[in-house]
C-alpha cells in the first residue's frame, strides 16, 4: 500500500503542496499533523508507524517532515527497513527500494552506529575523570537487611513461593539472586 506522511509545523502553515504531492504520486492512505517535528511524539507519526505492514511504502515530501532530528530520522529509517517498508523522499530523490537507496541507508545505519559508539565513548571517559576527581562513585549499593535474610531462608526451605519471597525482600529479582548466591543460599529440594 502506497501511504503518505504530511506535516507541517504551525497551524499557520499550509499543507496543501506535500497534499498535492501524495496525490500526483497515487498515495491510497495519508497521515496528516501540524505539529513541530522535534520529536517523535506526534500523534499521527505513531499511527502511521503502527499501520504500516511488510511491502508497503511510506512517502513523504522531504526527509524534515519525518523528523528534524538526525538521530530521529535514522531510528525511524531502522523501524520501517526492519519492517520491510520502503521509504521515498521526493526532495532527496531518495527511495530503499532501489540499489542506491539501500547503499544510502547502509551509509546511514554506520553513521547511526558511529555516533552512537562515540556517546558511548565519551560518556566512559566522563565518567572515568569524574571518579579520578572523587565526583563520581556510581549507584549507592542496596543495603542487605536482616528481612532478606528472614525471607531468603523461608524461600529456600521452601515455606514461602520465589515470587513471594522476591516481593516480600523489598529488592528485585536480579538482586534477590545476586544476593542469594553472595550468601550461599540455595533452594533446598
Amino acid at each position: 500500500m502506497k501511504v503518505g506522511y504530511v506535516r507541517v509545523s504551525t497551524a499557520e502553515q499550509n499543507p496543501a503542496r506535500q497534499l498535492e504531492l501524495m496525490k500526483s504520486l497515487g498515495v491510497e492512505k495519508i497521515y496528516h499533523e501540524k505539529i513541530s517535528g522535534k520529536d517523535t511524539n506526534r500523534p499521527q507519526f505513531n499511527e502511521m508507524l503502527s499501520f504500516l505492514r511488510e511491502g508497503d511504502t511510506l512517502y513523504v515530501e522531504s526527509f524534515s517532515r519525518l523528523s528534524r532530528s538526525t538521530r530521529d530520522l535514522l531510528s525511524t529509517v531502522a523501524t520501517l527497513t526492519e519492517r520491510g517498508v520502503v521509504l521515498v523522499s521526493d526532495k532527496e530523490k531518495f527511495d530503499t527500494g532501489t540499489p542506491q537507496g539501500k547503499f544510502v541507508l547502509t551509509v546511514f545505519a554506520a553513521l547511526s552506529e558511529f555516533e552512537r559508539e562515540s556517546i558511548l565513548e565519551r560518556q566512559r571517559e566522563g565518567i572515568e575523570i569524574a571518579k579520578a576527581e572523587g565526583k563520581y562513585k556510581g549507584r549507592k549499593p542496596i543495603p542487605t537487611t536482616e528481612n532478606f535474610f528472614t525471607v531468603a531462608k523461608a524461600w529456600s526451605d521452601g515455606t514461602i513461593t520465589l515470587k513471594d519471597a522476591i516481593k516480600e525482600s523489598g529488592v528485585s529479582e536480579s538482586t534477590f539472586f545476586r544476593r542469594c548466591k553472595q550468601y550461599g543460599i540455595r533452594k533446598v529440594g
